[in-house]
């Protein structure tokens, strides 16, 4: 064998490149150079030259662990490349994971609507709404709420925005027509929820409102959210469109499942040491833990009518998703012109009412209707407004889409502040 490989060696030195190189071949015979065999096929490959026979024994040897590690170090390469061209994917996938969580759970259901409805037959939804609420009560910081004690009045306006007014726009929604009727009425109904649980204040702090207010806002509307909710649908929804919700067992419905898995989350939070130290440090991980029981909710109501929704014409998913961008944006104009009216009776921008943080903070909490709450309510309901799943996708559509309006509403407050700032500076 040392001899065959002092031979390839010289054959390859004399016809081809420096002696640096030789040949290892296969099959025991060599291909010349004119690429025309002269015996069997054989196979060559380039080795770094030896300059003796033990030389030549171990670099077969050496040759090889040679070419693994350049396997092995254009595989890595590979690899750091993959995840580098991965990386804004990812980041868009964390940012966006709630929105993204909805739509699949909705696709899912649509595309293979049997085990959403085998886990709608054994009650997974209740179990999934008081995962919600549970990990809702683990997540609720409420150290800072005594801050906001002083804009009380500010806060005060919202609370009356959140529950009372906006509400009573969904009497002007029920007078829209479109088939089937339970993406207006879902609409409707929609305009009675509490504010969101976590855009609103993550929001409000992204901007530079007063955060404090809006943690404030937001637990004291979804926890009298379940008081007044049952009676704002059967005062304002139902009798538009000719049903009766027995509001005192809808109230009892929703604090066993919203007001006490919260309470129990948030008496955990604070009763163990450790626990909040513990969720604080993985707060994007409890959140996508929350979109995803979110997410299972409209899965299994839209599984259960996906029958029915395929027959909805692709228009009139298009108006119902125009209608609660419409809403949206009356919310935001509502507070807008409530708060400026209000600053303006009591002061000017020295008023707590006219300070920005707190003008911020109202606009964007009190504009934005909960989700979680809403798909709570229709499966509880069992039917009694329509079919739940149509209930229910115009309102996964119009929370994805205040989400977005808000971070466009907060992006040009930014750019507004820091062309204010530039001006102050020059």
């Amino acid at each position: 064998m040392i001899m065959m490989a002092e031979q390839l060696q010289l054959l390859y030195s004399v016809d081809g490149p420096p002696r640096h190189s030789r040949l290892l071949h296969r099959g025991g015979h060599v291909i010349p150079k004119s690429g025309q065999s002269t015996g069997r096929c054989c196979y060559l490959r380039l080795l770094p030259c030896a300059n003796s026979p033990a030389e030549a024994h171990q670099g077969s040897h050496g040759g090889q662990q040679k070419e693994d590690g350049n396997y092995c170090q254009l595989r890595h390469l590979t690899v750091a490349k993959v995840l580098d061209t991965a990386k804004p994917v990812l980041k868009f996938a964390r940012t966006n994971f709630l929105p993204l969580a909805l739509i699949t759970g909705v696709t899912i259901g649509l595309a293979n609507p049997v085990p959403g409805c085998l886990a709608q037959k054994y009650s997974l939804s209740n179990w999934s709404t008081f995962g919600i609420f549970l990990v809702s009560g683990l997540t609720l910081r409420s150290g800072e709420m005594t801050a906001a004690i002083e804009a009380w009045p500010a806060g005060a306006f919202g609370l009356a925005s959140i529950l009372l007014f906006t509400p009573i726009i969904s009497r002007l929604v029920l007078q829209l027509k479109l088939i089937p009727q339970e993406f207006v009425t879902g609409l409707a109904m929609f305009c009675c929820m509490p504010t969101t649980l976590s855009s609103g204040v993550a929001l409000t702090q992204l901007v530079g409102g007063n955060s404090a207010l809006a943690l404030s806002l937001t637990v004291a509307s979804n926890l009298l959210g379940i008081v007044t909710v049952p009676f704002m649908l059967s005062k304002f929804v139902a009798q538009g469109v000719g049903a009766s919700v027995p509001a005192g067992q809808l109230l009892k419905s929703l604090t066993l499942m919203l007001l006490v898995p919260l309470l129990l989350g948030k008496g955990i939070r604070n009763s163990f040491n450790g626990v909040s130290k513990f969720v604080d440090e993985r707060r994007e991980l409890f959140s996508m833990i929350n979109s995803i029981f979110l997410a299972l909710v409209p899965w299994m109501q839209v599984s259960g009518s996906r029958t029915l929704l395929l027959t909805v014409s692709p228009m009139t998913f298009i108006s119902a998703i125009g209608i609660g961008m419409c809403l949206h944006l009356i919310f935001l104009s509502l507070n807008t012109v409530i708060m400026h009216g209000l600053s303006l009776i009591f002061g000017g921008k020295r008023s707590t009412f006219g300070k920005e943080n707190n003008a911020r903070a109202i606009i964007i909490v009190a504009s934005q209707k909960t989700l979680p709450v809403m798909v709570a309510i229709v499966g509880q309901l069992g039917g009694m407004l329509g079919e739940a799943g149509l209930l229910v996708i115009p309102c996964v559509a119009a929370h994805i889409n205040q989400i977005i309006i808000d971070s466009f509403l907060v992006s040009i407050w930014l750019q507004r502040d820091k062309m204010a700032l530039h001006v102050k500076e020059t």
